[in-house]
């Protein structure tokens, strides 16, 4: 039975995954060029680079928890075991995208505060 439900847990996991993954890329450049400064080669870049992070903790993530289920004997185990599991893992993506949407703000507003430097 822990062979199926890691199957369907994986799936799930690497759907999720990819799919707010590719949202985040699409829809995050946006505010990386402002970052930038409209520089489209180092946004693109960065932006890239936060992707493949991001599926490397994720996928990473969600393969070491395989590691704390215990055996699963029926049916009813196996969902509550994937339910669970796949929850932690939406968990997981909220707690990395506010880290990240903080991280964003600060960098705008510490922009905002220093002085340029171009005359």
């Amino acid at each position: 039975m822990n062979t199926i439900a890691y199957a369907i847990y994986l799936a799930i996991t690497y759907l999720i995954t990819v799919n707010v993954g590719w949202r985040f890329y699409r829809n995050g450049r946006v505010f990386i060029l402002g970052l930038m400064e409209q520089q489209k080669g180092l946004a693109d870049a960065i932006n890239n680079i936060l992707l493949v992070g991001y599926y490397l903790v994720n996928l990473g993530y969600a393969t070491v928890m395989i590691s704390t289920w215990d055996t699963i004997r029926n049916w009813t185990e196996m969902l509550v075991s994937i339910t669970t599991m796949t929850g932690l893992i939406l968990l997981s993506l909220a707690v990395l995208h506010c880290f990240n949407m903080l991280v964003i703000y600060l960098i705008s507003k510490r922009k905002q505060t220093i002085p340029s430097l171009k005359s």
